[in-house]
């Protein structure tokens, strides 16, 4: 009789193991650089985010990065304080960001837009599988952040959380995090639908008085509060996809938690 391994629930690896910080940077108008200035703004690129990272304490050298020309997708390693790079990161990177274009006319800025969630990203053959890679992309790609940040020419960074994020780390108030300077848009991407929490760091407060992306009968930003504390916020049901060297495919499904407030 041929026996087998007895294999231990503990040894299989269980989804959560592969929970991560997911992030991407990608540069508005990258098409507009001639050939010898996109090289100059790729390397402006991968070194703001690495002097952010370093400004904040976090070792960018441990993150599993996968850089695509315009753009930068990370994998942070477990264990990433999730307040840290909602809070500090974002704030140095936007000063980078800021002190470079202060320096600039407006043709040789670079402005950027950042995505970031949290979710199951697993190693896979060609990059990362699940879907917080697939989630960050919608997110990053989504009409209503690409029209925030060009809307506010003050500001040099736009930044869009997932609702998970917003709900769990903005609304804490650590690390400096203020919910109110968050504005919920609703992303429809593909086969993807959710909330996420829009912000302009570094923003002239005159940006505030433009229309919020997404906001009913194009409210400005801070008339938009009282919409989103009236929406019930979104939560992940159902999920599939790869992410495969920056071509992200797959869906996410999100549904309405029932007599749960956005806000």
């Amino acid at each position: 009789m041929t026996s087998h391994p007895t294999v231990r629930t503990w040894d299989t690896p269980r989804p959560d193991d592969n929970r991560r910080l997911c992030l991407a940077a990608d540069i508005e108008q990258y098409s507009r650089f001639d050939t010898p200035d996109q090289w100059a703004a790729q390397a402006r690129l991968a070194r703001a985010m690495r002097t952010a990272a370093e400004r904040s304490g976090l070792d960018h050298g441990r993150w599993s990065s996968q850089p695509q020309g315009d753009l930068e997708f990370a994998v942070l390693p477990p264990g990433t304080p999730e307040e840290l790079v909602l809070g500090e990161f974002v704030t140095h990177l936007a000063a980078e960001l800021g002190g470079y274009n202060a320096t600039r006319r407006p043709p040789g800025r670079m402005r950027l837009r950042l995505a970031i969630d949290i979710g199951v990203a697993a190693k896979a053959a060609l990059g990362f599988s699940g879907p917080a890679p697939i989630a960050v992309a919608r997110y990053l790609n989504a009409p209503e952040v690409k029209q925030a940040l060009a809307t506010a020419m003050s500001a040099s960074l736009v930044v869009v959380v997932s609702d998970q994020l917003y709900q769990d780390v903005v609304r804490s108030r650590s690390h400096g995090l203020d919910p109110e300077q968050y504005r919920r848009i609703h992303v429809q991407q593909k086969e993807f639908a959710g909330y996420g929490w829009v912000r302009l760091p570094g923003a002239d407060p005159q940006d505030e008085r433009k229309p919020c992306p997404g906001a009913p009968a194009g409210e400005p930003w801070h008339l938009a509060r009282a919409e989103e504390r009236a929406q019930p916020s979104f939560v992940q049901h159902g999920v599939h996809g790869t992410a495969v060297q920056g071509v992200i495919h797959g869906s996410v499904v999100y549904e309405p938690v029932p007599g749960r407030a956005g806000r």
